[in-house]
């Protein structure tokens, strides 16, 4: 922990925003939570909870397979 400030406990986007479904086809919203080397960041990370944590790493995948995301971005 830093010195002279709190850490402040990370809320899921989520449950602020009474999602109760994660649509794979919102490639907006599901395109932040994957680094440019095309990994899905870890809850520890970005701060969602387990359930909606779950929910997106299938919608992640969904995405992937139809092909509106990509599995990792090419080199340049």
């Amino acid at each position: 922990m830093m010195r002279g400030s709190a850490m402040r406990k990370r809320v899921c986007r989520f449950c602020v925003d009474k999602v109760e479904h994660i649509d794979y086809k919102d490639v907006a919203t599901v395109r932040r939570f994957i680094t440019e080397r095309g990994k899905i960041i870890p809850s520890r990370v970005s701060g969602t909870c387990a359930p909606h944590q779950r929910q997106l790493t299938t919608a992640i995948k969904q995405a992937r397979n139809i092909a509106l995301i990509a599995f990792k971005e090419l080199p340049v």
